[in-house]
């Protein structure tokens, strides 16, 4: 019998969240669909994570993913950004969490790593790599192709994430 695993992967952002979901079947994946979350940049705060929620809902509701992953922050020389992009990703994982999802979390070097091979990896490499390992896929945005990479991340190291949750 085998048993396939439909995962979210997400970028998260303020200005843009970008969103991918594929489907692994041992080490075979296949891509399902990608977009990008844009929450009105001129609203208030409140509004724009409300939008970014109810995105990434609407993106579960349609897409049934069994698992979410998602990338860590990066924290800049900006406190203020840093904040922003803090309540951002806090509403990314809430979503899948609300849902009955597992969320793993990944470092932007390990998705490098393991999509490209380097953890200095530049955008367009990954989504060349994006392109490469799920010929399918053909992400409008940077951001989708960094979900993507991210739910590849997820897709190869989740049972070392399973076990790391189960330790704490």
């Amino acid at each position: 019998m085998r048993h396939v695993i439909r995962i979210l992967g997400l970028d998260p952002g303020l200005r843009r969240t970008g969103w991918g979901i594929i489907e692994a079947e041992g080490s075979r994946l296949s891509f399902i669909a990608c977009g990008t979350i844009l929450p009105p940049e001129k609203a208030p705060m409140a509004e724009r994570l409300a939008k970014l929620h109810d995105g990434l809902s609407d993106v579960i509701r349609r897409f049934s993913p069994h698992e979410a992953a998602v990338e860590e922050t990066f924290v800049n020389m900006n406190p203020a950004s840093t904040l922003k992009l803090g309540q951002a990703r806090g509403v990314v994982m809430l979503a899948p969490a609300q849902a009955g999802l597992g969320v793993a979390e990944y470092a932007a070097l390990l998705v490098k790593k393991t999509v490209v091979g380097a953890g200095r990896a530049e955008k367009h490499q990954i989504r060349m790599m994006i392109g490469i390992l799920l010929p399918a896929a053909t992400p409008e945005t940077e951001d989708a192709a960094d979900a993507l990479a991210v739910a590849v991340t997820h897709a190869h190291h989740r049972g070392a994430a399973a076990r790391a949750q189960l330790a704490l």
